[in-house]
C-alpha cells in the first residue's frame, strides 16, 4: 500500500526557529480535544513575546468522530498572533490515495476512513445499498468529498526542517541523510527509527507511534498519546532551548 504514494512531497525549511513554538500530536478526528488544547496554548502564549508558531504533526483525520471539522479548523486562518504549519501524516496520504484511485475503499476504511467519511455525511452501508456496484460507489464518494479540503491535504508538506529540530509525522530513517529521506519512511517508520542506536542528526519531533505519555527520549520527542481513544492530545512548547509538554 505504501508504494502508491509515488511522487515526493514538498518539504519545508525554516532558517530560524526563534519564536515560541507549539507542536501538536496526532488529532485523529478529535475536534473537541484540539479545541481544548488550543485554548491551553492561547492561555500559555499570552505571557510570551512576539508571534508564535503552531506545528501540526499530521494524522488529523480517521478513527475519531470529527475529521471534517478538524480539517476545516486547520484550513481557517490561525488565531491572531499565530502562524501555523500543518504536516501530512500517513492517514492524509491514504485518503488521497483512495481519492486518486490508488487504493480500494476497504484499505482506507481499515485505517478508520469510515469515521472520516461519516464526518462528511457519508453513510457507507446506506450508499452500498444505493450503489451496489463498487465503481459507482467510489465515484459518488470521490465526488462528494469537498475539493477545498482535498486540495488542502494535497498541499501539506511532509517535513519541516530547522537548524536544531526536525518536525515529521513518523520519524526518519537513521541510515539516511535528511536530504535523502524517503516519503514512505517519513510517514510510516516505527521501530527502525524508534529502536535505532544510530546517532540522530538533531532533535526529531514526531507522532505516529502511540505512547502513554509524551516525553523526550534522547533526540526523539514523540507527541502521539493516542488521542482518539485515550482522550489525551499532547503538545510541546519549544522556547529558549527548553521543552514544556502539556496534554488535554
Amino acid at each position: 500500500m505504501a508504494n502508491g504514494f509515488g511522487h515526493r512531497r514538498h518539504r519545508e525549511w525554516l532558517e530560524h526557529l526563534d519564536m515560541p513554538t507549539y507542536v501538536i500530536g496526532d488529532v485523529h478526528g478529535r475536534y473537541d480535544l484540539l479545541s481544548a488544547l488550543e485554548r491551553k496554548i492561547f492561555a500559555d502564549a499570552v505571557g510570551l513575546p512576539g508571534r508564535k508558531l503552531i506545528i501540526m504533526l499530521g494524522d488529523f483525520i480517521d478513527r475519531g468522530p470529527a475529521s471534517a471539522q478538524v480539517v476545516g479548523r486547520l484550513m481557517a486562518p490561525p488565531p491572531n498572533g499565530f502562524d501555523r504549519i500543518c504536516l501530512t501524516g500517513n492517514h492524509e496520504m491514504a485518503m488521497l490515495s483512495y481519492v486518486d484511485g490508488e487504493i480500494p475503499l476497504e484499505d482506507w476504511v481499515a485505517l478508520g476512513g469510515d469515521a472520516t467519511l461519516a464526518s462528511y455525511g457519508v453513510d457507507i452501508p446506506r450508499l452500498q445499498r444505493l450503489y451496489p456496484k463498487q465503481k459507482k460507489l467510489d465515484t459518488f464518494i470521490r465526488t462528494w468529498l469537498p475539493d477545498d479540503h482535498v486540495n488542502f491535504l494535497r498541499r501539506l508538506p511532509i517535513l519541516l526542517d530547522t537548524p536544531k529540530a526536525l518536525f515529521v509525522h513518523a520519524g526518519i530513517d537513521p541510515d539516511r541523510s535528511i536530504a535523502d529521506q524517503q516519503d514512505d519512511d517519513l510517514v510510516f517508520i516505527r521501530s527502525r527509527f524508534y529502536d535505532s542506536a544510530q546517532p540522530l542528526p538533531k532533535l526529531i519531533i514526531h507522532g505516529h507511534t502511540p505512547i502513554r505519555q509524551a516525553e523526550v527520549n534522547g533526540l526523539r520527542l514523540n507527541l502521539d498519546t493516542g488521542a482518539f481513544h485515550t482522550g489525551r492530545l499532547s503538545a510541546a512548547r519549544l522556547w529558549q532551548g527548553r521543552i514544556h509538554i502539556t496534554s488535554t
